[in-house]
């Protein structure tokens, strides 16, 4: 059994390069993903062992970067493009929602556009404006698009090998300040479903769901809780279109609570679906309303009161706090 203790960036890494190996026809594109080995080193050394053809450097034009893509997918490789920040996709969103989209659900299958494009994502880095988006609701509203999010390194590495045998084009955002966060990787494990969401802590008293950055948090507060005797059950989403509500539902039941946890503003955000469709649900399950804990609905603030604008484990214990009030 290959089990390997490795970054999320080292594994993500790895797993390109396993796919690279794998299949000829996959390359990695990007700005700077070549010499330099992109600006977090998550594709370092993969130019110089599969060459400028297979791992290419291009132009600092996003949109350019997402069409080539499409026109090399329609050519049947199976690209892997890299945006260098989240808050850069959007000279690119056109591309993406008007003709990526649209490919292949138009066409009910019949042209496969396998394009994977990687986002690192979220806040946390003390980065300046533009680097710490949570754009994720506005590409999981769009139909055609798969959109998912690993929260450790054996997610990592196997949900990024399953986006890329995909045919679906898949937005693959990668939690930037859980880049340097070791896990365990099993190289020879059978991964779960790239869309099912997975339990990580088991829990009696509500439910903990969250997705890519917010997962550790959660599973913090859950810590932290039981401290004082409550007990709380993390799941980890993964997949934020499509969303496995089987394993929601069934764990929001088992509890009689659910709070849905996200980096992204709250308003418009992931968690409002997940309250809608859970109440839809489990109405008469329910002990309390389903509480939803995010970001504010004002742009990403300065890097010196970033840690004031993201959730964190007081915000979440004081939703648990609230849910179990009721």
């Amino acid at each position: 059994m290959a089990v390997k203790k490795l970054p999320v960036a080292k594994a993500i890494n790895e797993s390109l390069r396993t796919a690279l190996e794998a299949d000829p026809k996959v390359v990695v594109m990007g700005e700077d993903v070549g010499k330099l080995g992109g600006v977090f080193r998550v594709t370092d050394g993969l130019q110089k062992d599969f060459g400028e053809d297979r791992v290419i450097d291009t132009p600092l034009a996003e949109s350019g970067i997402i069409g080539t893509a499409i026109g090399l997918a329609l050519r049947g490789y199976r690209p892997v493009a890299e945006i260098q920040f989240d808050g850069f996709v959007f000279p690119a969103y056109d591309q993406i929602v008007t003709q990526l989209a649209k490919m292949y659900a138009r066409s009910l299958g019949k042209i496969k556009v396998p394009v994977v494009i990687r986002i690192p994502y979220g806040g946390g880095i003390g980065a300046v404006e533009h680097h710490s988006e949570s754009p994720e609701a506005l590409f999981a509203h769009v139909a055609g698009l798969k959109v998912v999010s690993p929260s450790n390194s054996s997610d990592a590495y196997w949900m990024l090998q399953q986006a890329i045998q995909s045919d679906d084009p898949v937005i693959f955002f990668e939690p930037k300040r859980r880049y340097w966060e070791k896990g365990e990787v099993n190289t020879d494990a059978i991964p779960d479903p790239l869309h099912k969401a997975s339990v990580v802590r088991e829990g009696t008293d509500a439910t903990l769901v969250a997705y890519g950055p917010m997962v550790r948090t959660c599973l913090e507060a859950a810590a932290a809780a039981a401290e004082e005797g409550k007990s709380l059950e993390v799941v980890d989403l993964r997949s934020v279109s499509p969303i496995d509500f089987d394993t929601v539902q069934a764990s929001a039941e088992k509890t009689g609570r659910l709070i849905v946890v996200h980096e992204a503003p709250v308003f418009f955000g992931a968690g409002a679906e997940i309250a809608a469709r859970i109440t839809e649900r489990s109405f008469y399950h329910l002990e309390a309303p389903v509480l939803r804990v995010g970001g504010f609905h004002s742009p990403y603030p300065p890097a010196r009161v970033e840690e004031d604008y993201l959730p964190g484990l007081d915000r979440v214990l004081d939703a648990v706090d609230r849910s179990l009030a009721y």
